[in-house]
């Protein structure tokens, strides 16, 4: 088989739930916060609590992609309105937990499976790879150099850090034009949708759905269950 030279290819990942296992880190940090702060059995133990707070979070994250929350809205706002499920919590407790999670998730190092291994492979392939995240920029980076990831990557692009999140055209456009790419050079691989997919669609960018948990109800052509899948289906998109 001829070798096919990728070096002047781009792939875009996304982080949380797509090579950072957002679930298993949030949840190991969450134990930690409430047995730290003495109130497990207030909020009827962790699974309860988890259960409220994830939906929570996830309706805050959406207003937050869509500009209609700041971010120290979403930092403290999740936890205020899941622990009004239980008590009414002084300022003061809520503070407290919204920073305690800021700085202790991105302390947690579980990557999905095959993370490392699938993206040593794409990187001795010749691709030139980069990250475009939604996250706080001071988290990500901090999550990105504690897992050991870092080396993999050229850019990494942080929604705050331009004032544009996930999917809006201007920071898949500033993406290409950082890293010296084009949309048909490029390829974006993520777990949501609506952030990664069509907001590479947009500019002409092809794009493939990790298809875990936050993608189930989803039907998408280019997608993946698992990152293993991950190398064919670059060399297939590039190829057509």
């Amino acid at each position: 088989m001829a070798f096919t030279d990728f070096s002047d290819k781009h792939l875009f990942f996304d982080l949380d739930r797509t090579l950072w296992d957002f679930d298993r880190n949030s949840e190991t940090t969450i134990r930690q916060i409430l047995k730290n702060e003495n109130i497990e059995a207030q909020v009827n133990g962790f699974e309860v609590f988890h259960a409220i707070y994830v939906k929570k979070n996830a309706n805050l994250w959406r207003k937050y992609g869509k500009g209609e929350i700041t971010k120290e809205n979403l930092r403290y706002e999740r936890f205020k309105v899941s622990l009004e499920h239980f008590f009414k919590p002084e300022n003061d407790l809520v503070k407290r937990i919204g920073d305690a999670y800021v700085e202790l998730s991105p302390q947690q190092i579980q990557l999905l499976p095959n993370t490392k291994e699938i993206l040593t492979e794409l990187k001795d392939l010749g691709f030139n790879m980069h990250i475009i995240t939604n996250g706080f920029s001071e988290v990500q980076h901090i999550k990105i150099a504690n897992c050991g990831l870092r080396d993999y990557f050229q850019e990494i692009i942080c929604s705050e850090a331009i004032g544009k999140n996930k999917p809006d055209p201007e920071i898949f456009e500033y993406a290409l034009k950082l890293a010296g790419a084009s949309a048909k050079n490029s390829i974006m691989i993520g777990d949501d949708y609506f952030a990664d997919i069509s907001g590479a669609n947009q500019i002409g960018m092809q794009a493939i759905l990790f298809k875990n948990n936050n993608a189930a109800n989803y039907s998408y052509e280019n997608t993946i269950g698992n990152l293993n899948e991950l190398p064919d289906l670059i060399r297939k998109l590039f190829r057509s």
